[in-house]
């Protein structure tokens, strides 16, 4: 939970993120893998996180393309939340 932030905000935040952007009210990144076995096998690892953290992004899969978005629901808008789980998936080494 928490206050969602404001656009200017999200912005600075993003710049420590590599390769996530704003996407309307939720942050999104693409990754693009080599076939869709390496890609399912990112999903699942995300899938990890998710679980661990009590925060599931949207997942998106077309065959070796999985995009990724974050967005807390229950506040309507990015968080800090957010921005923290997207720093942990890059974290994954992708």
């Amino acid at each position: 939970m928490g206050n969602p932030m404001q656009n200017s905000d999200v912005q600075k935040a993003l710049v420590s993120l590599p390769g996530w952007a704003q996407n309307g009210p939720a942050i999104e990144k693409l990754y693009e893998f080599p076939n869709f076995v390496d890609a399912m096998v990112f999903v699942n690892k995300v899938a990890e996180l998710a679980e661990e953290a009590n925060h599931h992004p949207d997942i998106k899969i077309v065959y070796n393309k999985v995009t990724l978005q974050l967005l807390s629901h229950d506040s309507g808008g990015v968080t800090q939340r957010d921005l923290r789980m997207a720093g942990r998936i890059n974290e994954l080494g992708r």
